[in-house]
């Protein structure tokens, strides 16, 4: 137990070191990598580093694909703020003796808008969209029966109108399951890579580059040279606990994850889950603890498991994610394991 507690005062004090540093919100790019996927999670509080178990590990902790011993298929459908949608797709493919192999596509859409101008400020009728996505490959072993690792490498874009920017990252991650009642320790590194620039024909202009007044050309084409910025960089250090391992009908999760972020402060994640029968599940949790001016706050959720004759098993998942001031998130997750 000594052991348990001293782990809880590292991830506090991790939280807390650099509690009067400038924040660093809004400096980087493709932020849609750091928004959590799937309503287990998220039910959670976000504290599952140390605990996903399907398809959803790519995301969070791709070492955690290594746990997998059959083929699972994973949605999750978010409605976030306003009309932003995001959704997520993954696979999980073990493969005997060489490790287990991992597919996912994430995209964030939102409806259309009409452009404005400064002339125009109130539209000029043309509307435009903008959309991001990240697609990845990802590969996991299990060095013992209690130790894995797993990588993953991905492509981004974000665009909007006709502009656009790309990059590449990687994530890596350990788990690692204790002798102390099977206390799990997991830590993933993600969105480490390239920095990102917008380019496309919106950033084309027309520039006079002559002090003249006359015999020369006005309008010489030119094209604006934007900024490159970094991706949001996440480091996550999390453990976890089944309290009731030793009941065969139920199970009680307690998990904390402390998160290191290179566009903001640190945070503390906290999250229960209690499962009966591994049929019915009921989560809560608390995200951002200890960061200021945070948006998020108390989640909540619950799943169903079924088992599908011909097909395998079906898992259902909800969670709910409170907000102070702009609109609550919902998630949902279909995952289907053959």
């Amino acid at each position: 137990m000594k052991k348990v507690i001293l782990l809880v005062a590292m991830l506090v004090s991790i939280s807390t070191l650099t509690a009067k540093e400038v924040s660093k919100v809004g400096t980087t790019a493709a932020r849609f990598l750091n928004i959590d996927v799937g309503a287990r999670g998220v039910g959670m509080g976000g504290a599952y580093v140390s605990v996903v178990d399907d398809a959803s590990a790519i995301y969070w902790n791709p070492s955690c694909l290594g746990l997998i011993e059959k083929p699972q298929g994973y949605f999750n459908h978010t409605r976030w703020i306003m009309d932003v949608v995001i959704n997520c797709v993954a696979v999980a493919i073990p493969v005997q003796d060489i490790g287990n192999f991992g597919f996912s596509a994430k995209f964030m859409s939102m409806g259309e808008m009409e452009r404005t101008t400064i002339n125009q400020p109130d539209g000029t009728g043309e509307l435009f969209d903008a959309a991001s996505y990240a697609v990845g490959i990802s590969y996991a072993r299990s060095l013992t029966d209690r130790f894995a690792i797993g990588i993953t490498g991905k492509y981004i874009n974000e665009r909007i109108y006709h502009s656009s920017a790309h990059g590449l990252a990687i994530d890596v991650g350990t788990i690692y399951t204790t002798t102390f009642n099977n206390l799990k320790i997991g830590m993933s590194i993600t969105n480490y890579g390239t920095k990102m620039s917008m380019s496309g024909r919106d950033l084309l202009v027309q520039h006079d580059i002559s002090d003249l007044v006359e015999g020369n050309n006005p309008n010489i084409n030119a094209t604006l040279n934007t900024g490159a910025y970094d991706i949001p960089l996440l480091f996550r250090f999390g453990i976890s606990m089944d309290l009731l391992q030793n009941m065969q009908n139920n199970s009680l999760v307690l998990a904390l994850d402390a998160l290191h972020p290179n566009d903001d402060k640190e945070s503390l994640n906290w999250g229960v889950e209690y499962g009966f029968h591994k049929l019915f599940f009921l989560r809560l949790g608390y995200k951002s603890l200890f960061l200021p001016d945070s948006q998020e706050g108390l989640t909540a959720g619950a799943g169903f498991n079924f088992k599908w004759p011909g097909l395998g098993a079906l898992r259902l998942d909800y969670a709910y994610q409170n907000t102070e001031w702009l609109d609550s998130f919902q998630h949902f997750t279909f995952s289907i394991m053959f």
